[in-house]
């Protein structure tokens, strides 16, 4: 399992280096974003994997591990502004941001490592194309949950299904190369 933690760990390190970057050249303009746009803007990068896998083809050059990463990083996004509450304006540091983008992403990876433990690293035995399709479903998921106001009877709240989409951009990161 160490060597999942080191491609973990790298994986995160990528996607926090894209997120610093950006940062640099937008500032915390994503904390205006409430959670149903952050939602839709990983619904769009997810359904354009899915599209790109079933027609075998892309007509635009930015490549599936973009999409992957992006799915992260503004999932990592959401978990921040859940936390937080949604700004009206940008109302932090780029620091600030990191700093939270690092301590979100480590309770992801502490949640990656229970679940791997129970499950036996199964996810290295699934598609791409399934990581997508889990990805997808958490996002309707969400949806649902946030056309309920937030409720929910049984089910895991919408946290849970932010940090299960992280780990499941981590999976298929490292399936693609560890970009």
């Amino acid at each position: 399992m160490s060597k999942t933690s080191e491609q973990y760990d790298a994986v995160v390190a990528n996607c926090r280096s894209l997120f610093n970057k950006k940062m640099q050249d937008y500032g915390t303009a994503w904390r205006i974003l409430r959670l149903p746009s952050l939602t839709d803007q990983i619904f769009i990068k997810a359904q354009r994997i899915r599209s790109i896998e079933n027609k075998g083809i892309q007509l635009v050059d930015d490549d599936i591990e973009g999409e992957f990463i992006g799915i992260l990083n503004y999932s990592l996004m959401a978990l921040i502004n859940l936390e937080l509450g949604v700004a009206e304006q940008p109302d932090m540091r780029p620091e600030e941001a990191d700093t939270l983008f690092e301590e979100f992403a480590q309770h992801a990876k502490d949640l990656m490592e229970r679940k791997n433990h129970d499950y036996g690293e199964a996810w290295r035995e699934m598609r791409i194309s399934s990581l997508t399709d889990l990805i997808l479903q958490k996002l309707l998921r969400i949806k649902q949950i946030e056309d309920n106001k937030g409720k929910t009877v049984v089910s895991e709240g919408i946290a849970a299904n932010y940090y299960d989409m992280v780990n499941y951009a981590v999976f298929a990161l490292i399936k693609l190369g560890g970009k």
